[in-house]
């Protein structure tokens, strides 16, 4: 399975982005603020680490397609941005360093 097989719903009222994996809930929480969104904290069922990237992945996409720069204020998604620096750096804001 790969990040274009999970459905990602941004649940606007809870602030978070959704997915369905093994049918159990992973959630990113964020908040937003003008331009930029920081992902707070990410949520993944019991033995589904091995989607964690995929998930961010799928969830990063989506926030480029809005135009939107990523603070990502959670370890394991700031760790992420970091190993794939390259692909991700024009997400974030400018003077923002990883």
């Amino acid at each position: 399975m790969s990040d274009e097989d999970l459905i990602i719903t941004d649940n606007e009222f809870l602030r978070q982005f959704e997915t369905q994996i093994n049918e159990e809930l992973a959630t990113i929480e964020y908040s937003q603020q003008e331009r930029k969104i920081f992902l707070t904290k990410l949520r993944m069922p019991d033995n589904s680490e091995d989607r964690q990237e995929d998930f961010i992945k799928a969830v990063l996409a989506e926030i480029k397609e809005r135009n939107t720069r990523v603070v990502p204020t959670s370890p394991e998604i700031a760790g992420f941005i970091r190993k794939n620096r390259r692909k991700y750096k024009d997400l974030l804001p400018v003077g923002i360093n990883i």
